[in-house]
């Protein structure tokens, strides 16, 4: 495949207008993992040849890998415009529908798509995830159900079943789940969402012992496919707090953006920011959108950018850049971010919960944008994302000493900027969210400059879409059980408990 790769390059470099080598050339660079590199012949193919169906398609693919649906939407509806019948283009319209947060359209997608072939498991399975992220909790159970009935084997289907349909589980469906792990050759991928969902079906019926087990497997499984350094987070983090001191800052106060309109939550996943954002998205100034990627995709260019040129790479480069090249960054984000919204509210909220790690980059872009910190007890917040299968990204939360590590890593840059830019970020403690949330509701409003409205303190009868694991608790009023629901498992967490400790002797 690489060899491949050099050929193609080599051809282009002796006939640089062969579209077609382009394309192929793309699609040798995503089969290698390497799918940011497709972009630039696709962009170039593109140019050469507008109509070039194929590699328009290729391209609105990679985009919508590369998790910029956004981006994508257009050049799918250009291909629909001239084969409106085309079902892989219909199927990825509505995957991006869907990923941007647009449900009303993506449902109806897949409902039009499955009238045409209701015995495509496939379509069953991103459908009821559609349905579930819209709110349809008993809907996305019987298109589970659907999806199982057609393709027993589809174990996907059955993590999504264990999260929407009654508990518990009927026995029936743990059987079934167990005999689908035991056949040979099962997928490592399957494996993983098997072992999740059993773990999560035992937990509801008290079996603690066995459900920590099943959810040992499949962290494991997963660790075993992915790569994360837990050393390089910890540098880049050091390198920081290092850069970013309060002299940078002071330097730098004129720059950025006077945009107010985002509001950022940032933290650990499972640790209250879907809850947050739901409360400020049930008022009426606020957009609740999603996990935006923007940021994350500014630190990635920026990163590559700098990473062959002297000066060093991301996050200190960003001490390189001028006001005008802040003002671009700024530009580009609310440009982007746009593709998102649906409203013409004045704020809308970014979610991402890993921006925590670039808030010099976000304080420098929007200097009067309100930075919003979710915290949650260290065990509780830990426990509950190593419980979680999620669909990408979270590389640290499938060993629970990186998970520690992380979580310090996270602490240990908080506390910094809590030191260098005092009240710059508004903290909301989870536990007394639960505690006392109109209290709490009332000083995130004040933080946020913005009245309070009761519809804020009924946050889950607002009937947006959700997109991520909390989608089921925020659609309805805070309760106190699962504040300690760790401690069912603490015979089983003291590699967590250690790496904590260690933190907590820095």
């Amino acid at each position: 495949m690489r060899r491949g790769r050099t050929l193609l390059r080599a051809r282009l470099r002796t006939a640089p207008t062969d579209v077609a080598a382009m394309r192929l050339l793309a699609e040798t660079c995503v089969a290698l993992g390497r799918a940011p590199e497709a972009l630039s012949p696709l962009e170039q193919a593109l140019a050469l040849a507008p109509s070039f169906a194929a590699a328009r398609h290729t391209y609105a693919v990679v985009l919508f890998r590369l998790d910029k649906a956004g981006l994508a939407i257009p050049h799918i509806e250009r291909l629909l415009a001239n084969d409106p019948n085309n079902v892989s283009y219909r199927t990825l319209l509505a995957s991006c529908l869907a990923t941007i947060g647009a449900f009303d359209r993506a449902l109806d997608a897949y409902e039009n798509l499955l009238r045409q072939s209701p015995d495509e498991p496939a379509l069953w399975l991103s459908y009821g995830r559609a349905l579930r992220h819209a709110g349809r909790r008993a809907d996305s159970a019987q298109a589970y159900r659907r999806c199982l009935n057609l393709a027993p084997g589809t174990a996907e289907a059955y993590l999504g079943l264990v999260g929407t349909a009654p508990a518990p589980l009927p026995q029936a469906d743990i059987a079934a789940m167990h005999s689908q792990l035991a056949k040979p050759g099962v997928a490592t991928a399957d494996s993983v969402f098997l072992h999740y969902a059993l773990g999560q079906a035992l937990e509801h019926v008290g079996k603690y012992d066995d459900s920590f087990a099943h959810y040992a497997h499949g962290a494991a499984a997963r660790r075993r496919e992915i790569t994360y350094d837990a050393n390089a987070t910890s540098a880049e983090i050091q390198q920081t707090m290092e850069v970013f001191n309060p002299a940078f800052f002071a330097a730098r106060a004129a720059c950025g953006s006077r945009d107010r309109s985002p509001i950022f939550i940032v933290g650990m996943p499972r640790a209250g920011s879907t809850l947050i954002e739901q409360i400020l998205a049930s008022h009426s100034m606020i957009e609740g959108t999603r996990e935006l990627p923007e940021i994350i995709h500014i630190a990635t260019d920026l990163a590559s950018r700098s990473c062959h040129t002297n000066p060093p790479v991301y996050p200190a480069c960003v001490a390189d850049l001028d006001d005008a090249e802040i003002a671009a960054l700024s530009s580009r984000y609310l440009q982007r971010s746009r593709l998102y919204r649906v409203t013409e509210k004045p704020f809308f909220i970014d979610k991402m919960p890993a921006n925590w790690a670039h808030l010099s980059l976000i304080h420098l872009m929007f200097p009067r944008a309100k930075i919003i910190d979710a915290r949650r007890h260290p065990m509780a917040s830990c426990f509950s994302a190593f419980r979680q299968c999620f669909a990408g990204g979270q590389n640290f939360t499938y060993d629970l000493t990186e998970l520690g590590r992380y979580y310090n890593d996270y602490t240990s840059l908080m506390r910094h900027f809590d030191s260098v830019l005092p009240g710059r970020i508004h903290r909301v403690l989870y536990e007394d969210m639960v505690a006392d949330t109109e209290a709490e509701i009332r000083r995130l409003l004040a933080h946020c400059d913005l009245p309070f409205e009761p519809a804020c303190r009924r946050f889950w009868e607002n009937k947006r879409a959700v997109t991520t694991a909390s989608a089921d608790q925020v659609r309805q009023p805070i309760f106190r059980q699962g504040l300690d629901q760790w401690r069912h498992y603490e015979p089983w967490l003291a590699p967590l408990a250690m790496a904590l400790e260690e933190g907590n002797k820095r």
